[in-house]
């Protein structure tokens, strides 16, 4: 089992930047590919961010592309989207997901553990 907890969302005027994080606990963190995903009110759950086992590789939706950077922290199991240059559509809950692979993982369907989300608000 492996617990999820993001931290960091909030309210931000256009244009902004947001640190969103994640804290992993209960299994060994390296063994995991970790994830980014949004969804808006009335709207499917969608790719941010993903980022492999090790950290060397990561991939990102079209959307964010030059705006958001994922990174992944072993010595404190953590996992961190920076969010820079942000727009009102980036608006949503962001969830944190984990699964047990090596590769990068972008179907949300695949991914067996999230957590709980944090909201992320941009103004115009």
């Amino acid at each position: 089992q492996v617990t999820l907890l993001e931290s960091g969302g909030g309210l931000v005027q256009a244009g902004g930047s947001l640190r969103l994080s994640c804290a992993a606990s209960g299994r060994t963190f390296s063994d995991y590919a970790m994830g980014w995903f949004r969804q808006a009110p009335g709207k499917e759950r969608d790719f941010v961010a993903a980022i492999n086992w090790s950290g060397r590789s990561t991939g990102y939706a079209d959307s964010v592309k030059g705006r958001f950077t994922i990174s992944r922290d072993s010595a404190k199991n953590t996992v961190v989207l920076q969010m820079t240059s942000l727009k009102p559509e980036d608006t949503a809950v962001y969830y944190c997901a984990a699964v047990r692979r090596i590769g990068l993982v972008v179907t949300p369907g695949e991914y067996e553990y999230w957590g709980q989300g944090t909201q992320v608000t941009v103004s115009s």
